[in-house]
C-alpha cells in the first residue's frame, strides 16, 4: 500500500538520509590535518600577510628591538562546493527510499574526503601555483634577504620523474592551509510548492560547503622530481635542513614526513621503512642496517 506523504514522513526520510550522510562523513580517515593547519574563516577571503619571517629571540639589552617584518599580500579566497541528488517522489510513496541510503552515505564520504582533495591537489600544483613571496611554492629562487642582499633559496630537487615530498609538520604553522568558511551542511527541497516537486515530482537532497586550501611556509616543504632513491632522499633531506631564514637565521627545520603518491609506495617503504639496505662493496652486494629507517613518517596519498 502506498505511503501517504506528509510532513512527518518527509522528516523521517530526511533524518534517515542525513544519518547516512553523517555516517559516511565521519567514517573518513582524513590525512590533510597531518600536513595542513586548519584555519576558520569568517569572510570571503583571508589574508595571510604575516607569512614569512618570525622575529627571533635575542638577549634584551636596553630597549626592545622592533622587527620591521615584510608584509605579504597573500590571500586565500573561499570556494563554494555542492552535492545534489534527486529522489523520485514515487520511491517514497512505495517505501523504496531505503535504496538511496548507500548513495547518501557515499555522498557524505565524498564530503569528508574533500579537504584531502583540496590540500593534496594544491600541493601537487605547487610547482606552478604561487605562494606568499610571489614564487611557485616549489621553486629554486625563493628570495631571502641576508645583510641587505637577496639570495635565491631552493626547496626543489630537479628531475623528470614522479614528484615526492618532504614535510616538516611539527609547528603551529604548517606547510599547507585548510581554510574552512562553512562546513558541509545537508539540506533538502521537499515542499509541495517547490518547483522540483510540483513540476518534476522529485525531491532534492544535497550538501553545501565553503572552503579553500592555501600555501603556508614554503620552508617547511621540499619537493623532488628526481628518482626516489636513498641517495636522493638523503640529499633532499640535507638540503631542506640547511634552509635558512631572513638574516641567515637558523630555522631548525627537520623533515618529519615523506609524502608520496600511491605509485611510489613500494620504493618509499623500502627507503624509510626497511630495516636493511643494499650497498655495493667492490662489486659485491651487501645487506647492511638502514640507518634511515623510521627517520620520517610515511604518508601515501591517493590524491596526488
Amino acid at each position: 500500500m502506498p505511503t501517504t506523504i506528509d510532513h512527518t514522513v518527509l522528516a523521517d526520510v530526511f533524518t534517515g538520509f542525513k544519518t547516512a550522510f553523517n555516517r559516511g562523513f565521519e567514517g573518513v580517515e582524513s590525512q590533510y590535518a597531518r600536513i595542513a593547519m586548519r584555519v576558520p574563516s569568517t569572510t570571503g577571503e583571508e589574508k595571510y600577510a604575516w607569512l614569512g619571517q618570525v622575529p627571533q629571540v635575542r638577549e634584551w639589552l636596553g630597549d626592545r628591538v622592533v622587527e620591521q617584518l615584510r608584509l605579504h599580500d597573500y590571500a586565500v579566497t573561499n570556494r563554494l562546493f555542492e552535492q545534489t541528488i534527486e529522489v523520485k517522489r514515487t520511491a517514497i510513496e512505495d517505501d523504496r527510499y531505503g535504496v538511496y541510503a548507500p548513495l547518501m552515505e557515499d555522498m557524505g564520504r565524498a564530503a569528508g574526503e574533500h579537504p584531502d582533495d583540496l590540500v593534496f591537489t594544491l600541493l601537487a600544483g605547487g610547482f606552478t601555483a604561487l605562494c606568499y613571496d610571489g614564487k611557485p611554492f616549489f621553486a629554486a629562487d625563493h628570495p631571502v634577504v641576508t645583510d641587505n642582499v637577496t639570495q635565491d633559496v631552493s626547496n626543489l630537487q630537479p628531475g623528470a620523474g614522479i614528484a615526492w615530498y618532504l614535510l616538516d609538520t611539527r609547528r603551529a604553522i604548517k606547510p599547507l592551509i585548510y581554510q574552512e568558511r562553512l562546513p558541509f551542511r545537508f539540506t533538502s527541497l521537499t515542499k509541495e510548492d517547490d518547483d522540483n516537486v510540483f513540476w518534476k515530482d522529485r525531491y532534492i537532497y544535497g550538501a553545501r560547503g565553503r572552503a579553500a586550501a592555501g600555501f603556508g611556509l614554503w620552508q617547511l616543504a621540499y619537493a623532488s622530481k628526481a628518482e626516489l632513491t636513498l641517495d636522493n632522499f638523503v640529499a633532499a633531506r640535507d638540503a631542506m635542513i640547511a634552509i635558512q631564514g631572513e638574516g641567515g637565521r637558523k630555522l631548525g627545520i627537520r623533515p618529519t614526513h615523506l609524502l608520496v603518491p600511491r605509485s611510489l609506495e613500494g620504493i618509499a617503504r623500502r627507503t624509510v621503512k626497511s630495516g636493511t639496505r643494499v650497498i655495493d662493496d667492490g662489486g659485491t652486494k651487501l645487506a647492511v642496517d638502514n640507518e634511515w629507517k623510521d627517520t620520517v613518517e610515511l604518508i601515501v596519498s591517493d590524491w596526488l
